[in-house]
């Protein structure tokens, strides 16, 4: 009893702690966590990410108030909307700094959120899939499978196939048609991927150091907002451009150099 008393009193001290008012009420963290339902473990690990502000201490006793409630209350309606605790965090340190309110950080994230790809994954079953397929060598679909374009969806009374990028797929069998066969075309697009990944993590900083100086140039949610929904489709359209141009200058190099041989004439 005698120590409750100690922790209230200590508590009624902290209420006017920074110009707070004298009836401003405190919480310990195990009553922050009964009256949030976060638990005590969580509510520390807000803390050390920084998505929570650190309590006010007493001695050895940590106090909260009614802005830790508010602000825990918040994080949970933001992880209800899917975003993770860093980005949240992020947020909240945006809106502190008053470069960007919370609703309009959330709306860049929404942005941000949208695919650049219209494209959705299919489920097909067998019958189906080989309808798409159409005349092909036996193996044909456990080569797919192997290449990464098909995986194997269902059980065996009832199998089905899940095509992630039917794009994909349809360029696959267009090349083999072509004669190039889906392995040799699998290790491509694997190679070009990797070049793509970094070019594209390297993009991002470029426009993110540029922010406000060439790239959203007042770095309002509006202006953010104008330059991702342009740069969706137009960069889609320069990515290809540009490919383009750097096939041809790498082809005509090869040939050069009598990488790629030259188609001899034939003789009657």
């Amino acid at each position: 009893m005698e120590a409750e008393r100690k922790q209230r009193q200590v508590r009624g001290r902290g209420a006017g702690h920074d110009n707070a008012p004298a009836d401003a009420r405190v919480y310990t963290i195990d009553e922050l966590a009964a009256a949030t339902g976060v638990p005590s473990r969580t509510v520390r690990h807000y803390q050390w990410v920084g998505a929570l502000p650190a309590p006010v201490r007493k001695g050895r006793i940590a106090l909260y108030r009614e802005e830790h409630l508010q602000r825990l209350r918040l994080i949970a309606q933001l992880q209800d909307r899917g975003l993770h605790l860093r980005a949240i965090r992020d947020a909240l340190r945006q809106a502190a700094h008053r470069r960007l309110s919370l609703e309009e950080w959330l709306g860049i994230g929404e942005q941000l959120r949208q695919p650049w790809s219209e494209e959705t994954p299919l489920v097909l079953t067998e019958a189906e899939l080989r309808q798409r397929l159409g005349d092909r060598p036996p193996g044909f679909v456990a080569t797919l499978v192997r290449a990464g374009l098909l995986r194997r969806h269902g059980d065996r009374l009832a199998p089905a196939y899940l095509v992630r990028s039917p794009g994909l797929l349809d360029i696959g069998l267009k090349l083999h048609e072509a004669g190039l066969d889906i392995e040799t075309g699998a290790e491509a697009a694997a190679l070009v991927r990797r070049s793509m990944r970094r070019a594209a993590v390297k993009l991002v900083r470029h426009f993110a150091k540029r922010s406000g100086r060439g790239f959203a140039r007042s770095r309002s949610a509006a202006d953010v907002g104008a330059a991702l929904t342009a740069l969706r489709p137009l960069g889609a359209e320069a990515v290809r451009l540009v490919f383009a141009q750097e096939i041809e200058r790498a082809l005509r190099a090869a040939m050069e150099k009598g990488a790629i041989p030259t188609p001899q004439r034939r003789t009657s």
